[in-house]
């Protein structure tokens, strides 16, 4: 089944910088699968914790891989928080939207949940030598009651953008997330 989105939102930062006269970096924000109307929700529900990933994955900042590896913020441009936690609430809002969990929530909301899905950040970035936009996310569903993996799996998506620019790398690294939102829900609901 494939979602259709809305185009990227931006919010557009149009305050000086303390002084020195430059403007703000664009800021950037990733969109969450829309609502698949009426469904019939099951009974199970989950918490999302937040991802978790390597010290570059933790800024707000778009992130440029070069090819021989190395890893850049990209000038210019920022997302609307931290990634871990904008994706852990893209990835929240998704799984609401497909209306087919009883519950969708956060560690702290101390809401007791039969299911923990835990997720690592391993790419979300550009990749500069082939111009795409990389997402690379690794997602374990866990019993809560036991601690047991009921089941794992790694999603990937990689979309090609026209040019190396704040726009251009925050629209493709949404395209991409939209791919790996869509398979994520999927996934979740029990098409694996």
């Amino acid at each position: 089944m494939m979602f259709q989105r809305p185009a990227l939102a931006a919010i557009v930062l149009a305050t000086a910088l303390g002084g020195c006269g430059g403007a703000a970096p664009l800021t950037f924000d990733l969109m969450a699968l829309p609502g698949q109307g009426r469904v019939a929700a099951s009974a199970r529900s989950i918490v999302v914790a937040e991802p978790v990933g390597l010290q570059p994955f933790e800024a707000d900042r778009i992130i440029v891989r070069e090819p021989g590896g190395g890893l850049s913020f990209l000038g210019g441009g920022q997302w609307s928080d931290r990634l871990p936690r904008l994706l852990q609430t893209r990835i929240i809002q998704s799984l609401e939207n497909s209306g087919r969990l009883r519950s969708v929530s956060r560690p702290g909301d101390k809401i007791a949940a039969q299911y923990q899905l835990i997720s690592e950040i391993r790419a979300f970035d550009i990749a500069a030598g082939s111009s795409e936009a990389v997402v690379d996310l690794s997602v374990k569903l866990i019993a809560d009651a036991s601690g047991s993996v009921v089941a794992a799996k790694v999603f990937q998506a990689r979309v090609p953008i026209a040019k190396v620019d704040p726009g251009s790398a925050a629209a493709g690294l949404d395209r991409a997330m939209a791919v790996v939102l869509a398979d994520i829900v999927r996934w979740v609901n029990g098409g694996r």
